[in-house]
């Protein structure tokens, strides 16, 4: 039986359990163990594919075309964890599997309660991830704060399973928050005891807690929360705030939290050092040798989250290239053909990302073209692919209002239309095209050589599609299509001829990159941004490698 750490938070949200959870996994990978990851979402929502950017953040999609938690993002960016749809429970997903199976009479007339036929599909959920002993440890976060009236089914749910595997099988991990109050001088404990006994009231005791500081904790502080909160002074660990989320998993390394957990599940192994890690971050994300500056022009500019996946992949691109990258957000609105120059002027490299419905797509269209004009090198990605593909048409190939049908169905030139596969939907909610398809690459291409191979697989997310009609034309005047779908023959990748570094993908290549292994498309744009006018770095501090 594979064994679970169960991940909850205490006191506010935002505390990074999702970092917290995919740090712990870094470091039990690092040891030897073969995990999986879970993030339990309170929602009753089946999942994030319908709602509002600025309400839920990015929605993440994996390979076999789940939406997704943003924090599944950060499990894969941290790990080697599959990620599927299995990895992502929401209480919209419970309630809809069980009145289906209460429609279907599979409860053989049974009254449905949330005891035991809401928690008992919840743990299914989990022990399948677990898969009978194929994972050595299943990680699973649950979303929400403790005290919270929709998480309490989930908390039952692992309440039971702690109860049903047994000691050294399955322990909590409670983060928790020590605020420090500044005209007292001083951390206060009392919003972990209460916390703590918040989590205790539903019948969990903590084995570890993770206490989020933005100061380093004393001995005594320690002392106290182990003794008012009834857990070993060891199992106290400093979650102390860092400059980057890939600092953590070194923190954590440094509290010994890894020995913690391995002692507390009775497993042994080796203790082995992240030694590639700690040099990725000391050395080339907190000291490098370059900086460049991008700007990333989109309509969701105003929440961080809603492109989080793009930010942390262009960090990432920059650590290939030991660079810092200064990314500058620039809300699509605000541009126009008028003020693009004064609003751009002096980026190195300009990306344009995802998004749906036609607000600030003038603006983006405008920022698409003072790239080609100017030979910026540009990144379009999705959304940013089909604007460069209008704004081509519109003033290279003189087709006079040209669109996507997304923004104008009565178009003439529809250089960008609804897949055919979509015509008939009806439903919103995973009806796009999702998760992983092959492309061809051609070589000879900005796309080749950064890949270096014909056939690659990345994962989408769109109803829209290039317009195969005006291919030719467009191959007429300068632009290439050396990405296309095998099979069905859909534009995967666009760029232009003449010009440094242009690249447009359909597919969102964000979703497959890593901080130690970045993304070809991000290492080659920031590449290209570095030529373009990259400078020296001045003000590393040396002094903060100390972790």
């Amino acid at each position: 039986m594979g064994k679970f750490i169960f991940v909850t938070g205490g006191v506010v949200s935002s505390l990074g359990k999702g970092i917290a959870a995919a740090s712990i996994g870094k470091l039990l990978e690092a040891r030897g163990l073969k995990t999986a990851i879970i993030k339990c979402d309170p929602y009753l929502n089946v999942d994030p594919g319908t709602m509002n950017p600025f309400q839920h953040g990015e929605v993440y999609v994996t390979d076999d075309g789940a939406e997704a938690d943003l924090d599944l993002g950060h499990y894969e960016r941290f790990t080697d964890a599959v990620i599927n749809k299995d990895s992502n429970i929401t209480t919209g997903k419970i309630y809809y599997n069980v009145i289906t199976k209460e429609r279907r009479g599979d409860y053989l007339g049974k009254t449905v309660q949330i005891i035991p036929h809401i928690t008992d599909e919840i743990k299914k959920g989990m022990y399948h991830v677990s898969k009978d002993g194929e994972i050595d440890v299943t990680i699973v976060e649950i979303g929400g704060t403790v005290g919270d009236i929709e998480s309490l089914p989930f908390l039952e749910a692992i309440r039971q399973m702690r109860w049903e595997l047994g000691e050294s099988y399955a322990i909590n991990i409670h983060v928790t928050l020590l605020p420090f109050i500044k005209s007292a001088g001083e951390h206060k404990t009392k919003p972990t005891q209460h916390s703590v006994g918040r989590l205790r009231e539903i019948g969990i005791t903590p084995d570890i807690l993770l206490c989020r500081t933005e100061r380093h904790m004393t001995k005594e502080q320690k002392d106290k929360i182990a003794l008012f909160c009834n857990v070993d002074h060891e199992a106290v660990i400093e979650a102390i705030d860092v400059k980057h989320i890939y600092e953590v998993p070194l923190c954590f390394k440094k509290e010994g939290l890894d020995d913690l957990i391995l002692k507390k599940l009775n497993i042994k192994r080796d203790d082995k050092d992240i030694k590639e890690w700690r040099n990725m971050v000391i050395e080339r994300l907190r000291n490098p040798e370059k900086e460049v500056k991008i700007c990333v022009v989109g309509k969701y500019i105003a929440l961080p989250d809603a492109y989080k996946s793009i930010y942390e992949a262009l960090v990432h691109g920059g650590i290939a290239n030991n660079a810092r990258v200064n990314i500058i957000k620039i809300d699509s609105e605000e541009v126009t053909a008028d003020n693009v120059e004064k609003r751009l002027n002096g980026t190195q490299g300009i990306l344009i990302p995802g998004g749906f419905g036609d607000r600030g797509i003038e603006g983006k269209i405008s920022a698409v073209q003072y790239a080609r004009e100017k030979n910026i090198p540009y990144f379009g990605i999705c959304l940013g692919m089909q604007v460069a593909c209008i704004e081509f048409a519109r003033n290279v190939c003189k087709c006079k209002g040209a669109n996507s049908t997304e923004f104008d169905k009565g178009t003439k030139s529809p250089v960008i239309a609804l897949l055919e596969e979509q015509l008939d939907v009806k439903n919103m909610g995973a009806t796009m095209r999702l998760g992983a398809y092959p492309c061809k690459i051609t070589k000879n291409s900005l796309s080749f050589k950064a890949y270096k191979k014909e056939m690659i697989s990345e994962r989408h997310r769109h109803r829209y599609e290039f317009n195969n009609k005006y291919k030719k034309m467009f191959e007429q005047n300068g632009m290439l299509f050396p990405g296309i779908h095998p099979q069905q023959k859909l534009v995967e990748i666009v760029e232009l001829k003449n010009h440094p570094w242009f690249v447009g993908c359909q597919f969102h290549p964000e979703f497959k990159s890593k901080p130690d292994r970045s993304h070809p498309l991000f290492r080659d744009f920031i590449a290209a941004a570095l030529e373009f006018g990259g400078q020296a770095v001045v003000d590393n501090d040396k002094a903060l490698a100390a972790v």
